[in-house]
């Protein structure tokens, strides 16, 4: 069991770092729990530089978030694209595609919270 957890923890952590270190879009990991049972939690701040993007990507659970600073465009497959800014929330469901453009002159700062299989990565890239 104690291997099993172990592993779990690497792959995530391992998971994690590849996806923060994206280009274009700097994250900031605020806490990491095993919670609810078989999933990880993972709390981060995201920032995206003006005119930039966080990319096509998805997510093997639930993704919901608050914009701190900023405008961003918020492109979620199957729907129609959201403006959203400092004080919106969002969520987005698992394993939808989706991507966030920065709208304007400043950067965007959010905070996000993942819910997420701890098997799987934290994020994968998405055509």
């Amino acid at each position: 069991m104690f291997k099993k957890t172990l592993l779990a923890l690497a792959f995530t952590a391992i998971a994690f770092t590849a996806f923060a270190q994206q280009p274009g879009i700097k994250r900031t990991p605020l806490q990491k729990i095993e919670f609810p049972d078989g999933y990880t939690t993972v709390t981060a701040i995201a920032e995206i530089a003006p005119g930039g993007a966080a990319g096509r990507h998805t997510h093997p659970g639930v993704e919901t978030g608050y914009v701190l600073e900023g405008e961003v465009e918020l492109l979620i497959d199957g729907q129609p694209a959201k403006q959203l800014k400092a004080g919106d929330s969002y969520v987005i469901p698992a394993g939808v595609v989706h991507d966030a453009k920065t709208h304007g002159d400043k950067s965007l700062k959010i905070m996000g919270i993942y819910i997420f299989d701890k098997t799987k990565p934290l994020a994968s890239p998405a055509p």
